[in-house]
């Protein structure tokens, strides 16, 4: 909508910067942020939990690793969606977080 206010009014994009330009083309707005978490994060609870029934079939754990990582990965960039992905970053290597993050990205490779 901004973006055809700027044309109506007359002002083009070359007055923009570049950085500008592709952060005004990659923003979304607060109603898809919500519904690609809620897809995200529902996806990555069913994956987890059918890695967990998958658990009692013969050779289930290797189903399950794989099912139950990839619920974990959905889960994490669900929230990608509401925070933004650098934000998401910078609050999984604070200080206080950092030896959890470092557990589980271990966890991750371990299963692959």
């Amino acid at each position: 909508m901004e973006k055809l206010r700027r044309v109506l009014a007359g002002q083009d994009d070359e007055e923009q910067g570049l950085t500008a330009q592709v952060l005004d083309a990659s923003t979304l707005s607060f109603g898809t942020r919500v519904r690609w978490f809620a897809i995200c994060f529902v996806a990555g609870i069913v994956c987890s939990f059918l890695g967990t029934a998958l658990l009692w079939l013969p050779k289930g754990i290797k189903l399950f690793a794989v099912f139950y990582t990839l619920g974990n990965i959905a889960a994490l960039a669900s929230t990608c969606f509401l925070m933004g992905p650098l934000k998401q970053l910078k609050a999984m290597f604070d200080p206080k977080r950092l030896i959890a993050t470092i557990v589980m990205l271990i966890c991750f490779n371990f299963y692959f």
